[in-house]
């Protein structure tokens, strides 16, 4: 395997770019290939099977790419079919569970985690229990909330927007009345929604960005093995969708902070 070969970034939808943006902060010399499988979003929603099936196939459209690194930038999969990809993938993995609970778990103060998903992730547990193998006394609530993905993907997402803050207001009072001061942010599409929560929240509480915090661990499991690119050339990102690519630069910019100028391609996702 080369180190010039590519990090593969795959999400159910376009949340997995706000770890596309970190991935290109963190790690300036890579190049990444990003699919979004926009044509079968959400994967919160989905039967434990279902959300298996999706993400192998996502693993293998990106394999046919010579990757060197799989992540899966989505809280759904890295809680429901993470161990299977790490079982099943020829070149390392890593989803946002694992990274995401070891910094929680040295931040908080309180020893009180909130821990904000998709249906599937906070049903899954997977946050929860690795927080819990990490430090046996920290007490985790767990909340999922399954409007703030439409909100993202439709740009509803400004702190002063009535809408947001209703909708931040509807699913964060039980965590702030349980008194965390730690909150994960579960799913890619949150840190989007990251002011608005915040605002809610006050300032003793520490939002913890999945994406942030696995891009900072991909970086250091490829320094280990040996497979950091090491080539200063610029890198294109190249971008894949299972549905109709209109539409997807607005949204893409407003989840990488910067205008899309890049290709997006079309692809047929069920023959994987």
């Amino acid at each position: 395997m080369s180190s010039q070969n590519a990090i593969g970034v795959f999400d159910s939808g376009l949340g997995g770019l706000s770890a596309v943006k970190e991935f290109i902060r963190a790690l300036p010399n890579e190049k990444i290939i990003y699919f979004g499988d926009t044509g079968r979003v959400p994967y919160g929603t989905r039967s434990r099977d279902t959300i298996k099936k999706y993400a192998l196939q996502d693993a293998r459209f990106l394999l046919r790419h010579n990757v060197k690194m799989i992540v899966a930038a989505c809280g759904t999969v890295s809680s429901v079919a993470g161990d299977l990809l790490e079982e099943s993938l020829p070149v390392p993995y890593t989803g946002v569970v694992n990274p995401t609970a070891y910094t929680a778990v040295r931040k908080t103060r309180n020893g009180k985690i909130g821990v904000i998903g998709t249906a599937a992730t906070v049903g899954s547990h997977s946050y929860k229990l690795r927080l819990q193998k990490l430090d046996a006394g920290v007490e985790v609530f767990e909340k999922a909330c399954p409007l703030f993905v439409p909100l993202v993907e439709n740009g509803i997402i400004h702190r002063d927007d009535q809408i947001t803050r209703l909708v931040v207001r509807r699913y964060m009072s039980e965590l702030k009345d349980s008194g965390v001061d730690t909150v994960i942010l579960g799913c890619t599409h949150f840190p989007l929604l990251r002011e608005a929560i915040s605002d809610f929240m006050g300032d003793g509480v520490e939002l913890v960005d999945s994406g942030f915090e696995t891009a900072g661990y991909a970086a250091k499991v490829l320094r280990e093995q040996g497979l950091l690119n090491s080539d200063t050339t610029p890198k294109t990102p190249e971008f894949f969708v299972s549905d109709t690519p209109e539409g997807f630069e607005n949204v893409a910019g407003l989840f990488l902070g910067r205008d899309m100028e890049h290709t997006v391609t079309q692809i047929d996702i069920e023959q994987y």
